[in-house]
């Protein structure tokens, strides 16, 4: 969930970036660690966590860059909690980050690189987030962006200079690497590469005990590993729905109403005539009338126009005022009183004579009010239904500023109020029967930044409707009390007691294997039902044509081990053990002309770009000297974790 590093890379630093992404750039270096160096003397145990070069990262730096980094994070994971974070090497990760950012802002400044205002102000000009209706920057839209996202322009200048700083030390650095010849073609032979094996699961649940175990031992496991406990934070929703039949009647239109519009609207009622018609513009009235005679003798006036050089040029959906303020007034009455299937008499317009040929007359006779009536009802009922629930939307907001209740609003308006169970930010309800209502998705988000007894309200999707919601308990995450849990945990020390024993036989498994036996004669010995080892015969080849997006990890690890070794691997899930055997690797030799080398070159030349770009970070790092607190690093995370 950190792998910004390559990202970073794939696209122009500092350029077309929402303001959501503004702080990846300070968490663009957050995959690398940072080798801590020396002592801190004085400093132990104060409020500085790291030094970096002269600057010091202060316990305040920290603790702001994790909980931005969970912000960022819970865009993909909305129900992850701090602890959760924590536990996942996330106080690492930002640390890491953070360290990176200050000692290439460092290094920049002592060879001399700066990021000027203007450079910066091109930057912020040029991000779409910021621009307005207009397609150009706007101070308002910047100004709400930042509100939003909770920073200060001085935040997000900061940043943004870091990334123009990184941009001219690292792409110098990484830009145009190519691979050699040589290295290309082992790795297009690699590609190749067949590899013989066997890859068996140990489950955990085969090893699991099944026993019974005494409530001391649970609660020793519980202290131990309060963090897998932590319930994320859930939220009451108090919400009602109003739409068109909160008007009642009053959207409903009159006699009068529908009289007046239609006499607004005679135009639109009356008889009309719109014609299709091909026309051919000359420049003089001699040349026009001869080609109309030679057309009405029977020639086609497209034959006879490209003979001049000139065009027929349909036009179709024409009315006589349309016409007339296009061409003349003149063209207008030659081409309406000619019939359907004639040629117009010539007629001079603003470009020149026009010879026209009537293709198609449609005429639409008048309509009275009594045969538009409900066409016209219809109209001024949705322009009601619109205007009044917006009048409607805007009153209620107005009670809602100045103090109501949603109770308040609900009993004057006659809405229902619904309130949901505890529900989770993604949308799941916490007790796992379900989802929140469909109506309430769009304010998921509101929802989960808001505090109690703050009710908001909300267009729905199409404004057909409108959400009044607010938030009737918060409850948030923390580790659950171990008498609510007792079952849970006991289910996941039977998981842990299971994975241990799987991992203790997967050792019996390689010591036997090593000493000669087949992984399926190694298993054999085993006192609980295994499933049967699966062989393997691949290429590398065949390996990137499974259907699979990801490569299972056992099988990545088969092609990344040295012939003739066995090795264990932990399943994703705490699922349990693979022993992953590989019997023997087979490469053969590739003509030199194979495309799978041109292939190789244009693969490898990005990562060793990025590889460039890493060695500069650590030297960069190195130069500077780094040091870290240890213990106001803890401090930090127990803060973060609620331990204090």
């Amino acid at each position: 969930m950190f792998k910004f590093f390559r990202d970073f890379f794939k696209t122009k630093i500092g350029l077309a970036i929402s303001l959501a992404f503004l702080v990846l750039i300070a968490l663009a270096f957050a995959s690398m660690d940072v080798s801590s160096t020396g002592t801190f003397g004085g400093i132990a145990g104060g409020n500085r966590v790291a030094v970096v070069g002269d600057e010091k990262i202060g316990t305040a730096d920290l603790v702001q860059a994790a909980n931005t980094g969970l912000d960022r994070v819970r865009e993909q994971q909305p129900t992850l909690s701090m602890q959760a974070f924590l536990a996942q090497g996330g106080m690492t990760q930002v640390l890491g980050a953070l360290v990176d950012r200050f000692a290439l802002r460092g290094y920049a400044r002592d060879i001399g690189l700066r990021a000027g205002d203007n450079l910066v102000n091109s930057e912020i000009r040029a991000i779409p987030a910021f621009r307005g209706a207009s397609g150009e920057f706007s101070e308002d839209v910047y100004r709400q962006a930042l509100a939003q996202g909770r920073f200060t322009d001085a935040q997000v200048r900061e940043d943004l200079g870091i990334g123009l700083l990184s941009q001219q030390l690292l792409i110098p650095a990484t830009f145009g690497a190519t691979v050699p010849e040589k290295l290309a073609y082992r790795y297009a032979q690699l590609f190749k590469e067949r590899r013989e094996g066997t890859i068996a699961l140990l489950p955990a649940a085969s090893y699991a005990p099944t026993g019974d175990v005494s409530a001391e031992t649970l609660r020793s496991f519980y202290e131990a590993n309060r963090s897998d406990f932590v319930r994320p934070e859930r939220r009451v929703i108090r919400y009602a729905t109003f739409g068109p039949e909160a008007l009642g009647d009053r959207i409903e239109p009159t006699d009068a109403e529908i009289a007046a519009r239609y006499r607004q609207n005679a135009a639109q009622y009356r008889a009309s005539e719109t014609r299709d018609f091909t026309q051919v513009i000359v420049p003089t009235q001699a040349a026009a009338n001869s080609l109309r005679e030679r057309a009405q003798a029977g020639a086609s006036l497209e034959q006879l126009a490209r003979e001049a050089g000139l065009r027929a040029a349909p036009v179709v959906d024409v009315t006589r005022e349309g016409l007339a303020s296009q061409a003349s007034e003149a063209v207008a009455e030659a081409v309406f009183s000619a019939s359907e299937g004639a040629l117009a008499p010539t007629a001079r317009g603003p470009l020149g004579w026009h010879v026209v040929r009537i293709d198609d007359v449609e005429t639409t006779p008048a309509r009275s009010l009594a045969q538009v009536r409900d066409e016209i009802a219809d109209a001024i009922r949705e322009e009601k239904r619109v205007r009044g629930l917006s009048d409607l939307a805007i009153t209620i907001e107005e009670q809602l500023a100045d103090g109501a209740t949603l109770a308040e609003v609900a009993d004057e308006f006659d809405l229902e109020i619904t309130t949901t169970p505890p529900a989770l930010a993604d949308g799941r309800l916490y007790d796992g029967t379900g989802t929140l209502p469909d109506e309430l998705a769009p304010a998921i988000g509101t929802v989960f930044q808001m505090d109690e007894e703050e009710p908001e309200i909300s267009a729905l999707e199409g404004g057909v409707e409108y959400l009044l919601f607010e938030v009737a308990e918060i409850t948030p995450s923390a580790v659950a009390p171990f008498a609510q849990i007792d079952e849970a945990v006991e289910a996941q020390w039977r998981r842990a007691q299971g994975m241990q024993r799987a991992e203790a036989a997967a050792e019996r498994i390689l010591k036997r294997v090593r000493n000669g036996e087949s992984v399926a004669a190694a298993i054999a010995e085993e006192d609980v039902q295994l499933p049967r080892p699966e062989s393997v015969n691949l290429t590398r080849e065949e390996l990137a044509q499974r259907r699979e997006q990801r490569v299972p990890p056992p099988l990545a690890l088969l092609f990344s081990m040295a012939e003739g070794t066995t090795k264990k691997l932990e399943a994703s899930g705490r699922a349990g053990f693979f022993v992953v055997n590989l019997d023997t690797v087979a490469v053969e030799d590739i003509a030199d002309d194979d495309p799978l080398i041109a292939q190789a070159r244009q693969q490898l030349g990005p990562l060793l770009g990025e590889e460039y770009g890493e060695q500069l970070r650590i030297a960069i790092r190195e130069e500077l000297g780094v040091e870290r607190n240890p213990d106001a690093i803890e401090a930090v995370r127990r803060q973060l974790s609620g331990e204090n």
